[in-house]
């Protein structure tokens, strides 16, 4: 079981393997709000990778969200504020959802042998599905627009740190030993150590200071969202 380590959609086609598993990372905060709103009871969410198609569901009667630049888009109820996904009126509903950077991951990754969500709130069962899965694992961080960012790189770290003491586990791509040695520097505070980093700032800006901490609090939601089937 190896683990390797991308750190942007566009370098995707770099890792690819065909039987891999694919964990999509886009903390700050596509990740994050799906995984809130399968622990909220939502039945199903189709990643699209343009505003257009998550207009034509909304046509069509389904609830969609899109988010550009950390703000929601003009004539949609949700963004990817994971706050958003905390109430009864997504119970049971499919909703539509396209943001700046994770479902651009999850679109570029689409073929696949099998995709999962992974944030810090899911971080536990994450690595405990993938131990049972003994498949080698790619970490696709979704990035700032295909480029590096610090808080994807952090959760890529985080799994290869619990993962890393068993034997079966091997990881010997750079990306990925650094994704470990930054977890290990940030650990202690994740919130202090990413405060200079340029999302966080950039919601900051927006007051999403709140969406930024529950989006580091780990394993809140016990729950594995994957991406099943083609829309």
């Amino acid at each position: 079981m190896n683990i390797e380590v991308c750190y942007s959609p566009q370098s995707y086609h770099l890792f690819h393997k065909p039987d891999a598993i694919v964990v999509v990372i886009d903390v700050f905060r596509a990740t994050s709000a799906i995984v809130t709103a399968f622990y909220n009871g939502v039945s199903k969410m189709i990643p699209v990778a343009t505003i257009e198609e998550a207009r034509e569901y909304q046509k069509n009667g389904f609830l969609a969200a899109a988010e550009r630049d950390g703000e929601v888009v003009e004539g949609f109820e949700l963004g990817n504020s994971p706050f958003g996904y905390m109430n009864n009126k997504i119970k049971g509903k499919t909703i539509a959802i396209s943001t700046t950077n994770g479902t651009q991951a999850i679109e570029v990754s689409k073929n696949a042998n099998k995709i999962i969500i992974g944030s810090f709130l899911n971080l536990d069962v994450v690595c405990e599905y993938l131990l049972t899965q003994q498949k080698d694992v790619v970490l696709l961080c979704a990035g700032w627009k295909n480029k590096f960012n610090l808080e994807d790189t952090l959760f890529a770290g985080a799994v290869i740190e619990k993962l890393s003491h068993q034997n079966s586990v091997t990881y010997n791509c750079d990306s990925a030993i650094a994704s470990k040695h930054l977890f290990n520097l940030a650990k202690q505070d994740l919130f202090s150590f990413l405060s200079a980093s340029s999302h966080r700032q950039r919601l900051a800006k927006l007051d999403l200071e709140r969406d930024i901490q529950y989006c580091l609090t780990l394993n809140q939601c016990s729950v594995i969202p994957f991406l099943e089937g083609k829309y």
